[in-house]
């Protein structure tokens, strides 16, 4: 499965400033720009088990393609969506409940980096992770 194995952030392309658009204060995205997330991702089929480690958290979440769960980003905020997986690409889209406003993201993997895309209320970012 493309998205099994443990992956480490490595960079970031304008991440603070979507987390900026998407209200994080300044302390918080300042910490989330160095956190070394590290993300572990077990795929059977249409089904997936994530674990998060970064320096403030760690979560472990189950979600199948295509049904709708519920999720709270580092920061606190509480999203309900979906991941889809469409060939090669898992691709999110999840409703903030504050707010009702969408975040999408994708999830790419090329070779031995991962790429996760992310889009809110117009900015653009990317998370680029490398397998470990």
């Amino acid at each position: 499965m493309t998205f099994n194995g443990t992956w480490k952030v490595d960079r970031n392309d304008n991440y603070e400033k979507f987390m900026e658009q998407m209200g994080v204060n300044l302390v918080k995205r300042k910490l989330a720009a160095h956190d070394n997330l590290q993300i572990t991702v077990q795929q059977t089929g249409d089904s997936f088990h994530v674990k998060e480690t970064s320096a403030f958290r760690t979560l472990e979440i189950d979600f199948t393609s295509g049904v709708t769960f519920e999720y709270s980003l580092a920061d606190g905020t509480e999203v309900k969506g979906s991941w889809t997986l469409e060939g090669e690409t898992l691709k999110g889209s999840f409703t903030r409940k504050d707010n009702g406003k969408v975040l999408t993201t994708t999830r790419t993997v090329q070779g031995d980096e991962l790429t996760q895309s992310y889009n809110y209320e117009g900015v653009d970012a990317k998370r680029f992770y490398k397998r470990s």
